[in-house]
C-alpha cells in the first residue's frame, strides 16, 4: 500500500518547535527529521560537477565532470541530460537526495572566481544547459537538482555584502533568464539564494526574487534554501520566502528567537514580526519537498550509503566522451592536428604532468582518479610516460601544493601520504595522549571545514592535529616549501621548524577569505635521501586571526626551485629536436577559484615566455590551454594550433589526447566569447565592488552583445569551434505563426571525416525598436552528428515571444513588439551562412513562463 505522507495533516500534527526546526539544516548535509513523525532528514551534497558526500575531509572518491564552462562548449542538450543522469546515479552512491547543482549565474567578464562553474555568458544557453542537466538529475524522481545562485552571484570580491546595482531590464532580459528558462523547461526542485545583495536587499530575504518573481510570476514549486551561510535577517527570510537556512545547527532561526518574534493571538498582534502563516509556508515547501522523496522511495527511511562503487568502466566511457564534446578547436591554420600517433613527439608545459581536473572551491572534489594530459597522451600512443620526451618549462602555481602527494608513511609504507592524527590537547602539553583519530591522508589541501568527532565540542570545534610523513626529492637543489591556514600551524623538515604560521598570521584568501597569506621558506635537499616531514596543526579556533565559520583548514606545498630563463631555454632546445611538440598550459583550480576573483587575464608567471619560445624553436606546436574562463594569449598571431580544453574532470587527459591524436574530432563551442586582452570587456569598468556596490554599468550589452555593438575585435567570438571536417549550410526556410517560428535547413558534411556541427539560430530586430537592441542574440541551437559527405535536414521549433521578447520597464512587463524580425543562421556568433525574415502582427505585453 503506497505511503500516506499527507503534508496537511502532518502540518496539523507539527507542534511549533517541531515546524521551526524545519526551517533550518541539522548539520551541514541534512534537513532535520521529525522522528516523531516520520519525518525524515533528507541529505544534500555538492554540486556543480560532481557529488562529494557528506564529508569535505577524507571523503569518499566521485566523478568529476567537466566544469561549467565546459559543460556548456557541447552545445549539446541530450549529452548534458545524460549528464544529469549520471550526477544522480552518483548522488545515490553518496546516499544523498538533492544535488546544490547546477550553476546558472552569468559571466559578465572573464575575471569571476567561480566563473568557471557557470555555464554561459548568454543567458539563453545557460538557461538550456541549465534545464538539460536539471532533467537529467530529476529524470528518475528519485534525486532533485538546486538551481543556483539566485541570483547576480557572477563575482567573488565581497560576495557576502556586495551589493549589485542593475537595471530592471539588464535583470530579467539577462540574469534572470536562465533561472526562468530553466523552471520553463525542467521545474527545479529547489533553488538556492546567492550570498550578495540585488539592489540594496540581500537575495535570501527579497520578497521580490522569491515571492514575486519565482512563485508568482513563474508558478515555480521549488523549495528555496540558502547558500551555507547565506542568511543575514531572520524576519524578512521568513516572511519572504526562504524555507531553509543552511548550514545547521541555525545561526538565525533558534526557536526560542522566533518564538520571541512570533505575532501574538491576539486582535492587536503587538510585539510579532511574522505570523505562524508565515512559517507555515516555509514548513510546507519543507514538508512537500520530503515528500517527494518518500513517494518516489516508498519508504520513510533513506538509504545513506557512501561509496565509490559507481567507478566503472562505463562511468569512465562516458566522462571521456562527455570531455571530448566539450573541448574547442580554436585554431588549425596549417592542418597540424590531429597528429599521427607514430609522430616524433615531445611534450612540454606545467599542466602537462598536473591533473588539473576543476576548479577550486565547493565545486573541487576527491575525484575517482585524474587522468593528466601526459598520461593521455601516453594511453591514446600506446607509450609509457617516461618513454615520451617531457620537460614542464616553467611554473604556473599560484599556491604550492604537491607535497603529501608524494610522501611515504610508516603507518602504511604501500600508501603514498602521511598519517594524520587528532588530539584534543597542543602538542606541547599533550603528554601521553593517544589520539582520537587518524588518517593516511594523499592530498595537500586538507579541509577541514565540516570535521565532526564525538571528542570535540560542536560549538567550540577544538582539535589539533599532527601530520607526519617522508618527502624523497628526485633530484639535488633548492625546495621552496608554503604552509597556508585556517587555524595555526608549524612546518618541520627533519625535526627543524622550517614555517612558522603560528605565532605571526598575516590574512589571506585561504580558507574562503578567513584563514592566513601563505609562508613560504627554501631548503636545500639531496637527490634520494628520505627526509622526515612534520606539522604541528590546531583547528580554526587556534588562529590568530578573526574567528571563521568552519572548523579549519590546511595546505602545504613544495616545488623545485628553478632557473626560470634556463628552463625556458631547456625547452626550447628540446622543441627543436622533435618534429611536433604538445604544449600544455593554462590555469588551475588555486588560480580559478571560488573565495576571490582573479586578478587579471593573464597566463601566470613566465608562461607567455615559453609559450614564444617553444614557437620559434619549433612552428609545429600543438598548444593546448586549460581554464575555465578566458586568458590573454599575446601569442597568438604566431601560433597555427590552439586548443580550449577547460577542467575536464577525471578523464581530462584521455579526452585531450582523443582529440588531438583524431580519435575524436572536436566538435565543442566556445561557451564565452574570448576577448584579446581584459581591457576589452563589457564589465571592465565595474567588475569589483566599490564602497559597497558593483554598478551593472554594460547594462543588457554583456559577452557578444558588447562586442558585436561596438563592433570590438574579439580573438575568438561567442559560440566559434572548428572541426576536422568541413559543413554547409543550405535552404533556409522560415516560417510560423504567433506562438512559434520553425527554422528549416540542410547542413552537409563536405569533409572526409565524420563529424558534428552546431547549427546556432540567432534573432535581430530589424524594424525601429522602443529601446536599444543587441545586434542579434542567440534562441536557439541544435548538434548534429554527420557522416563524411552526409547531409540532413535540420528542424528548430523557437517561441515568439522568448526569441523577440525585450523587457518594458514602464510596464513592468515583457513586450513582444510587434515589427519585422530577422533569423541568422550560422555557426558561431560571427560567421553567419544563412539570413531569413518574418514579421510579429501584434504586439503583446506578457509576464511569466
Amino acid at each position: 500500500m503506497p505511503i500516506d505522507f499527507n503534508v496537511d495533516r502532518l502540518l496539523t500534527e507539527l507542534t511549533l518547535d517541531e515546524k521551526l526546526s524545519l526551517l533550518a539544516g541539522q548539520d551541514w548535509w541534512h534537513t532535520a527529521a521529525i522522528e516523531r513523525l516520520n519525518i525524515p532528514s533528507v541529505r544534500v551534497s555538492d554540486g556543480p560537477n560532481g557529488i562529494r558526500g557528506t564529508r569535505f575531509f577524507a571523503c569518499v572518491p566521485s566523478a568529476c565532470f567537466p566544469n561549467g564552462t565546459a559543460l556548456a562548449s557541447t552545445f549539446n542538450e541530450e549529452i548534458l541530460e545524460s549528464a544529469g543522469e549520471l550526477m544522480a546515479l552518483e548522488a545515490k552512491h553518496k546516499g544523498a537526495k538533492v544535488i546544490l547543482g547546477p550553476t546558472a549565474n552569468i559571466q559578465r567578464g572573464p575575471l569571476g572566481g567561480r566563473g568557471f562553474e557557470s555555464f554561459s555568458e548568454d543567458p539563453y544557453l545557460s538557461g538550456v544547459a541549465t534545464a538539460a542537466v536539471v532533467n537529467g538529475i530529476q529524470k528518475s524522481n528519485e534525486i532533485a537538482a538546486t538551481v543556483k545562485h539566485f541570483v547576480c552571484n557572477d563575482m567573488e570580491h565581497e560576495r557576502f555584502s556586495s551589493n549589485s546595482i542593475v537595471s530592471e531590464r539588464a535583470l530579467r532580459e539577462i540574469y534572470l533568464e536562465p533561472f526562468r528558462l530553466a523552471v520553463k523547461h525542467a521545474q527545479p526542485k529547489l533553488f538556492m539564494t546567492s550570498y550578495n545583495k540585488l539592489n540594496g536587499i540581500h537575495c535570501s530575504s527579497s520578497k521580490k526574487l522569491l515571492q514575486d518573481i519565482l512563485r508568482n510570476d513563474w508558478n515555480s514549486g521549488a523549495t528555496v534554501i540558502s547558500d551555507w551561510f547565506g542568511i543575514t535577517d531572520i524576519v524578512d527570510s521568513i516572511q519572504n520566502g526562504l524555507d531553509i537556512e543552511f548550514p545547521g545547527p541555525t545561526r538565525y532561526r533558534k526557536p526560542e528567537i522566533l518564538k520571541n518574534l512570533l505575532m501574538c493571538k491576539t486582535e492587536t498582534r503587538e510585539g510579532g514580526q511574522f505570523s505562524i502563516e508565515h512559517i507555515d509556508a516555509r514548513a510546507r515547501k519543507v514538508l512537500e519537498l520530503v515528500k517527494y522523496f518518500v513517494e518516489a522511495e516508498q519508504s520513510t527511511d533513506f538509504p545513506t550509503n557512501e561509496d565509490d562503487h559507481n567507478n566503472t568502466f562505463e562511468t569512465a566511457q562516458f566522462l571521456r566522451r562527455l570531455g571530448n564534446e566539450t573541448i574547442v578547436l580554436l585554431k588549425n591554420e596549417t592542418k597540424l592536428l590531429p597528429l599521427d600517433k607514430k609522430d616524433d613527439i615531445v611534450v612540454i608545459g606545467p599542466n602537462a604532468k598536473a591533473k588539473n581536473s576543476s576548479g577550486g572551491g565547493c565545486a573541487a572534489l576527491n575525484g575517482y582518479y585524474t587522468i593528466s594530459p601526459l598520461e593521455g597522451i601516453a594511453n591514446v600512443t600506446q607509450r609509457k610516460t617516461g618513454d615520451i620526451p617531457y620537460t614542464k618549462g616553467c611554473d604556473n602555481h599560484k599556491n604550492l601544493s604537491n607535497l603529501i602527494e608524494q610522501c611515504t608513511n610508516d603507518a602504511d609504507p604501500e600508501k603514498k601520504g602521511a598519517e594524520m592524527n587528532f588530539y584534543t590537547q597542543p602538542r606541547e602539553v599533550r603528554g601521553k595522549e593517544k589520539p582520537f583519530d587518524s588518517y593516511i591522508i594523499d592530498q595537500s589541501f586538507i579541509t577541514l571545514f565540516d570535521y565532526k568527532h564525538e571528542k570535540v565540542d560542536e560549538k567550540k570545534r577544538l582539535f589539533y592535529c599532527t601530520i607526519e610523513g617522508y618527502f624523497i626529492p628526485k633530484e639535488d637543489g633548492d625546495f621552496e616549501f608554503q604552509c597556508q591556514v585556517l587555524g595555526t600551524a608549524l612546518f618541520y623538515i627533519d625535526d627543524k621548524l622550517v614555517i612558522n604560521n603560528k605565532d605571526d598570521q598575516t590574512a589571506g584568501n585561504f580558507g574562503f577569505g578567513s584563514g592566513t597569506a601563505p609562508k613560504n621558506n627554501i631548503v636545500t635537499l639531496e637527490k634520494g635521501r628520505k627526509y622526515k616531514i612534520f606539522v604541528d596543526y590546531g583547528s580554526g579556533v587556534t588562529s590568530k586571526l578573526s574567528q571563521s565559520i568552519a572548523a579549519g583548514a590546511l595546505q602545504i606545498g613544495v616545488n623545485k626551485v628553478i632557473d626560470a630563463e634556463a628552463e625556458i631555454k631547456k625547452a626550447a632546445e628540446l622543441a627543436s629536436k622533435h618534429d611536433k611538440v604538445i604544449l600544455v598550459i593554462g590555469l588551475n583550480g588555486e588560480i580559478e577559484s571560488e573565495g576571490y576573483d582573479r586578478d587579471n587575464m593573464q597566463l601566470p608567471r613566465r608562461t607567455n615566455d615559453l609559450v614564444t619560445a617553444v614557437l620559434k624553436a619549433n612552428p609545429n606546436t600543438v598548444i593546448v590551454n586549460q581554464s575555465g574562463t578566458p586568458v590573454e594569449f599575446p601569442w597568438l598571431q604566431q601560433a597555427t594550433t590552439l586548443l580550449q580544453a577547460y577542467y575536464g574532470g577525471n578523464e581530462l587527459g584521455n579526452s585531450i589526447a582523443d582529440v588531438v591524436f583524431g580519435d575524436a574530432n572536436p566538435s565543442g563551442k566556445l561557451s564565452l566569447s574570448w576577448p584579446l586582452k581584459n581591457e576589452d570587456n563589457p564589465a571592465y569598468l565595474n567588475f569589483k565592488t566599490v564602497m559597497g556596490r558593483v554598478l551593472y554599468g554594460e547594462d543588457i550589452y554583456v559577452g557578444y552583445r558588447f562586442y558585436e555593438k561596438l563592433q570590438r575585435q574579439v580573438a575568438y567570438p561567442f559560440g566559434h569551434g572548428l572541426s576536422y571536417t568541413t559543413f554547409k549550410f543550405n535552404e533556409l526556410d522560415v516560417s510560423g505563426d504567433d506562438e512559434s517560428l520553425k527554422v528549416e535547413l540542410s547542413v552537409a558534411n563536405t569533409g572526409k571525416v565524420d563529424g558534428k556541427e552546431v547549427v546556432q539560430v540567432y534573432v535581430a530586430r530589424t524594424s525601429p525598436s522602443a529601446v536599444p537592441r543587441p545586434v542579434k542574440e542567440l534562441k536557439k541551437f541544435k548538434k548534429v552528428a554527420l557522416k563524411a559527405g552526409e547531409s540532413a535536414k535540420v528542424e528548430l521549433t523557437l517561441s515568439v515571444k522568448d526569441s523577440c521578447s525585450y523587457f518594458d520597464e514602464f510596464h513592468n512587463q515583457w513586450h513582444l513588439e510587434a515589427g519585422k524580425y530577422q533569423v541568422l543562421v550560422g555557426s558561431s556568433s560571427d560567421d553567419i551562412h544563412l539570413i531569413g525574415d518574418f514579421e510579429v502582427k501584434e504586439s503583446e505585453f506578457w509576464l511569466g513562463l
